[in-house]
């Protein structure tokens, strides 16, 4: 059958299964847009296409399939670039189509053209110029087996606009061939038995979970590995939500704002056991210094990633699913009694200057989102944003929900909650997604309430507004003589601005308002934004300094 290049392209994309694109069109997608009401493809029409690149990665975070978004040429491709990058380090399948100027004029400086490939070349898992229409089919088939395989990250397709629109006969090839793409899914079993055996003959063991479980979808054999051989769990930021965080042996966030307790635990361990992570700088801190008494089994499907940062004792590349799967029957019953006690104690102590927030009259971020927390009984889709508000939900809403935070982690893109929450809660409609954002991220991107109110989406918003760039304020705090030069920020009227778009809005300067407010959210039958009038100056703890220890933290004062 003859098909045009626009024609190829959703016919394509309806044989990957894609039922939502986010995008925003413009002149050289043009072709494309005029054929897609042939298509049962739904199109959210975003209002910046940074924000179409972040909610092709919420999509694909909260579905597990691919993301996908479609921008124009010039500055409509070089708008994805934040959101692309964003996908690629965080592992997020997305896949972005552009449009480009007519082959003929490229290299010429034409009206809107930019070299989009070069430009991303360094923060895409794969990227291509098209300028054939007979290339199409098979680039697209490519582009979504690179894009969910392995280690997901984003591909990137220019299409130049002479190829959308000329014609050629369309044959979808249903197998993909890549001789030098091969991703090792399947772990060493001699390796595998050796891991075994380290778990075995551990006295003070740890779990440290990335997204890599999240992905894999490895969270039964993840419990049933920590279960049997009662090894407790900590997470990254992106690893939150693998395991049950009301699980006994789950000690939450470790790292720069992690748990005291989680970070003693890992400092004292004698096997650190890392699955699906990058041992990130937010984590290990110096990396010389990180689990000094340890030694260190590193399970990932990218080869890449081991020992990239730390000295590693037990590679072993592989998914994580997979290798768990070889593992846990290996590994054998015990106890860790004396183990977990001492564990247990670091938290007991830690918790009693942890809950100090509920008491007095003041508003706190702490509270906030212990309220939404227990409201939704740690089963909402939470999307969080950048900077305090980002420490605050993860230290402080207890997930059970499995995949149950959408953040950015490695590079911690203010403004993307709120279009993420947009991609997540249109591709799970039956969830109840929850955004928790700081003033200074949402108005990165507050334009997008315009297209949660034109696509009736229900999404709650929780806006934790101290009036700061909060991060920074609090860096410049302790460490710079506070100095607070370029954090404070002018907000308008949030809960008005909400209802000039057309969404409830509600604001909230009381900490006895917190629960009335919440409540009615949950009972609006769709979106609503809560401006929550939090204390100004409050500050995250713990906090490691940079370069220290992650156990030489800046600990919660016993009134925070």
């Amino acid at each position: 059958m003859k098909m045009n290049g626009a024609q190829i392209i959703w016919e394509c994309l309806v044989r990957e299964g894609v039922e939502i694109v986010f995008g925003i069109t413009g002149g050289k997608v043009i072709p494309l847009y005029h054929e897609l009401p042939a298509y049962p493809i739904h199109h959210i029409t975003m209002r910046h296409e940074q924000a179409a690149a972040h909610a092709a990665d919420g999509y694909a975070r909260a579905t597990g399939k691919v993301g996908v978004c479609i921008a124009t040429s010039g500055p409509g491709a070089t708008n994805l670039v934040t959101g692309l990058a964003n996908a690629q380090m965080d592992s997020s399948p997305i896949v972005a189509i552009t449009g480009q100027v007519a082959s003929g004029d490229l290299g010429t400086d034409a009206f809107q053209e930019v070299d989009i490939t070069g430009i991303t070349m360094p923060i895409t898992k794969h990227n291509c110029l098209i300028t054939n229409v007979t290339e199409l089919a098979q680039a697209i088939r490519e582009a979504f087996h690179i894009a969910r395989t392995g280690h997901p990250g984003a591909v990137l397709l220019d299409v130049t606009v002479d190829a959308q629109m000329g014609q050629c006969e369309f044959v979808y090839p249903e197998a993909v061939n890549l001789p030098g793409y091969k991703p090792h899914t399947r772990g060493n079993l001699r390796q595998v038995a050796q891991a075994a055996e380290m778990i075995n003959q551990a006295k003070r063991p740890v779990l440290m979970v990335g997204r890599g479980v999240i992905v894999a979808h490895a969270q039964d054999e993840l419990v049933e590995l920590a279960e049997k051989a009662q090894i407790p769990v900590s997470t990254t930021l992106l690893g939150k939500s693998a395991i049950p965080e009301s699980h006994p042996l789950s000690l939450g966030m470790g790292g720069m704002h992690g748990e005291s307790y989680t970070n003693l635990a890992v400092q004292q361990a004698d096997l650190i056991i890392g699955i699906g992570t990058r041992f990130d700088d937010r984590f290990t801190s110096a990396a010389h210094t990180f689990a000094p008494q340890a030694k260190i089994i590193h399970i990932d499907i990218d080869p890449a990633e081991i020992a990239k940062r730390v000295r590693v004792d037990l590679p072993i590349v592989g998914d994580a699913l997979n290798v768990l799967r070889e593992l846990v029957p290996l590994v054998k019953e015990a106890g860790h009694a004396e183990w977990i006690e001492i564990i247990d104690g670091w938290r007991s102590e830690s918790h009693e200057h942890s809950r100090h927030w509920e008491e007095g009259e003041v508003l706190v971020p702490q509270y906030v989102v212990r309220s939404i927390s227990e409201l939704t009984q740690g089963d909402a889709l939470m999307v969080s944003d950048v900077g305090q508000n980002q420490m605050w939900e993860a230290q402080y809403y207890i997930h059970n929900r499995f995949g149950g935070l959408i953040s950015s982690g490695g590079l911690g893109t203010m403004g993307f909650a709120l279009p993420a929450s947009i991609g997540a809660q249109a591709g799970c409609p039956e969830c109840t997604v929850w955004v928790v954002a700081g003033d200074g991220g949402l108005q990165m991107t507050i334009q997008e309430l315009a297209t949660i109110v034109q696509e009736r989406l229900p999404i709650k918003i929780a806006l934790l507004n101290n009036g700061y760039l909060g991060m920074v304020r609090q860096w410049q705090e302790f460490f710079f003589e506070r100095n607070y030069c370029g954090t404070p920020i002018l907000g308008p009227d949030f809960a008005k601005v909400a209802e000039a778009y057309g969404m409830a809005g509600i604001t909230v300067c009381e900490k006895a308002q917190v629960g009335v407010a919440l409540e009615r959210a949950m009972q609006i039958d769709g979106p609503v934004l809560i401006d929550f009038r939090i204390e100004q100056e409050h500050n995250v703890f713990p906090m490691v300094p940079a370069g220290r220890p992650i156990d030489e933290m800046i600990r919660r004062p016993k009134q925070v």
